[in-house]
C-alpha cells in the first residue's frame, strides 16, 4: 500500500466546551469549528487531551466528533483522539469515532502501564490492522510517562502502511531529528509542541498539532505556512508574536489555560470537569495582558 502524506500545515487540538450543568455546550463546539475554519487551519483535532476526552463518557465522544465532522463538511481534516492503556478499548474507540465521519485517528501512546518497545509496536499494528483509515501515533512522555523511542517509530513507519504519521511531543530535538532523517516516504511528523513548532520546521517537519491555534488560528496557520514556504524570517515575527501566548498555555495543565482564553474572547464558557478546575486568580492579569496585546480581546 502506498502511503500519502495526510496534511502539512496547522491542526487543532480542539477543546470541548461544557455549560454550567456539565453537559457538552454544542452551540459553541459549532461556533469554535467556524472560527477555525474560518481563519484557516488545515486540519481539527477534536477529543484529545486538549479536549477533556478522559472525562466524556462514549456516547459523548462520539457526539463531539459526529458534530465536528458534520461542521467542518469536508473543509478541513478530521482526526479524532481515539486511544487508551487498553488496546482493545483503543480499537473500539477509533471504530465509533470513524463511523461518526472522522477523516483518522489520532492514538495517544498507552499511558500508565509503560509498554516495551515492542508493546508500542504491536498496539498500533493491532488497532492499524483493525481499523480501515489513517493512524496518528501520538507521543507525549510527559503525560503517558513512557515513550515510543525513534527507531521503534521508524520500525512502525516502515511495516504498518496504515499508520500515517506521528505527533511528537516530547520535546526531544535528537530523537525527532532521527525520525524526519530516516522515515518513509509519506510518513508525517507533526510537532506537538507549539513553542517549538519552528525550530522543528526549520528540519523538515509537516506541521503541527497547535494548542494555541484554538485562540488564535489565523496568526498560529500563518506561521505554519510560511515555514513551509522557506520564508523563516517572517514567520520568525510571527512566531515571536505568540511566544508569550503558546508559553501561558502550559502554567497550568492544559486545556486550563486555553479554555480561559477562550472564554475571555466570549467563544464559551469557563467550565471543567473534575479533576481539572479554573485557572487561577494570579494568572489571570497576565493572560487578559496577552489577548489584549494580540488584539483578540478589547
Amino acid at each position: 500500500m502506498k502511503r500519502t502524506l495526510l496534511f502539512q500545515g496547522t491542526g487543532t487540538a480542539l477543546i470541548t466546551p461544557f455549560k454550567s450543568s456539565g453537559r457538552i455546550d454544542e452551540e459553541s463546539l459549532r461556533k469554535l469549528v467556524a472560527f477555525q475554519i474560518k481563519n484557516g487551519v488545515e486540519a481539527i483535532l477534536p477529543i484529545g487531551t486538549t479536549g477533556e476526552s478522559v472525562t466524556l463518557t462514549d456516547d459523548e465522544q462520539s457526539r463531539v466528533v459526529a458534530i465536528v465532522a458534520s461542521h467542518v463538511n469536508g473543509r478541513a481534516k478530521v482526526f479524532a483522539g481515539a486511544g487508551s492503556n487498553a488496546t482493545t478499548k483503543a480499537i473500539a474507540m477509533a471504530k465509533r469515532v470513524l463511523s461518526e465521519g472522522a477523516d483518522g485517528i489520532l492514538s495517544v501512546a498507552p499511558y500508565y502501564n509503560k509498554p516495551t518497545q515492542e508493546g508500542f509496536y504491536r498496539h498500533y499494528a493491532a488497532i492499524a490492522s483493525a481499523v480501515d483509515a489513517p493512524v496518528i501515533v501520538y507521543n507525549v512522555p510527559g503525560r503517558t510517562a513512557s515513550n515510543i523511542e525513534a527507531d521503534t517509530t521508524l520500525r512502525i513507519a516502515e511495516e504498518i502502511p496504515t499508520i500515517a504519521g506521528i505527533k511528537e511531543a516530547s520535546g526531544n530535538f535528537g530523537q525527532i531529528m532521527e525520525i524526519l532523517r530516516h522515515r518513509p516516504k509519506g510518513f508525517g511528523v507533526w510537532s506537538g509542541d507549539d513553542a517549538i513548532t519552528l525550530p522543528l520546521m526549520s528540519l523538515g517537519v509537516d506541521g503541527v498539532v497547535s494548542v494555541a491555534a484554538n485562540v488564535a488560528p489565523k496568526m498560529f496557520s500563518d506561521m505554519v505556512r510560511l515555514c513551509l514556504k522557506g520564508k523563516f524570517p517572517q514567520a520568525v515575527v510571527l512566531h515571536n508574536t505568540l511566544l508569550d501566548l503558546m508559553n501561558f498555555n502550559f502554567v497550568e495543565s492544559n486545556p486550563i489555560p486555553v479554555k480561559a482564553a477562550l472564554a475571555l474572547m466570549g467563544m464559551i464558557e469557563e467550565y471543567f470537569r473534575l479533576p481539572l478546575v479554573p485557572l487561577s486568580k494570579k494568572h489571570r492579569p497576565k493572560l487578559k495582558q496577552i489577548l489584549e496585546e494580540l488584539e483578540l480581546i478589547d
